[in-house]
C-alpha cells in the first residue's frame, strides 16, 4: 500500500467536517498552514462561563509544554468538547480549535475511528517541532479516551 492511499484512508476515516478542514490544509503551502493554524487558535471559543468553576476538575493534557484543560460532553449522540488553553500557546489552541470545529457534532463512534495523528493529515508535521507534535498526538488520545466513557 503506498503512502498515498495510506493517507487517503486515513483521511475517509475523518467525520466530514474534518475532512473539509484537511483538504484546506493540504492545499496550502506550509508557511499558510501555520497561519491557518493561528486562525483557528484565534477561533476556538473560551471556556464556557458554566465550566469555568469546573476547571480544576477538568482533565489536564499533561504531554503539552502549555496547560491544556479538556471537558467533553455528550448532547443527543453528537461529542461537544471543551478546551481551556492559554492564547499563548496559539499551536496547540490551534490544533485544538481544528479538531473542536472538524469533531464536535460527530457521534462517539466517528470521533473512536478518527486517526490520533490528525497533524500528520494537516501537514503541520513539516512546520511543528517533534515535542509540540508529541503533545498534539497526546490531545486526539485524551479526546478519545473521554469519548470511550460515552461508547
Amino acid at each position: 500500500m503506498s503512502t498515498e492511499s495510506t493517507l487517503e484512508t486515513k483521511i475517509e476515516q475523518c467525520p466530514a467536517s474534518l475532512q473539509t478542514i484537511i483538504a484546506e490544509f493540504q492545499e496550502a503551502a506550509p508557511r499558510e498552514r501555520l497561519e491557518y493554524l493561528l486562525e483557528y487558535a484565534m477561533d476556538l471559543p473560551d471556556l464556557p462561563t458554566r465550566l469555568e468553576a469546573k476547571r480544576d476538575a477538568m482533565e489536564q493534557v499533561h504531554e503539552c509544554q502549555s496547560p491544556v484543560f479538556l471537558h467533553t460532553e455528550l448532547n443527543n449522540g453528537q461529542v461537544e468538547f471543551f478546551f481551556d488553553i492559554p492564547r499563548e500557546a496559539p499551536t496547540v489552541r490551534g490544533y485544538a480549535g481544528v479538531l473542536v470545529e472538524g469533531l464536535t457534532g460527530a457521534t462517539p463512534t466517528e470521533v473512536l475511528a478518527t486517526p490520533d495523528d490528525v497533524y500528520n493529515l494537516l501537514g503541520l508535521q513539516a512546520a511543528i517541532t517533534p515535542q509540540r507534535l508529541r503533545g498534539l498526538h497526546a490531545l486526539m488520545q485524551y479526546m478519545k479516551r473521554q469519548v470511550k466513557h460515552f461508547n
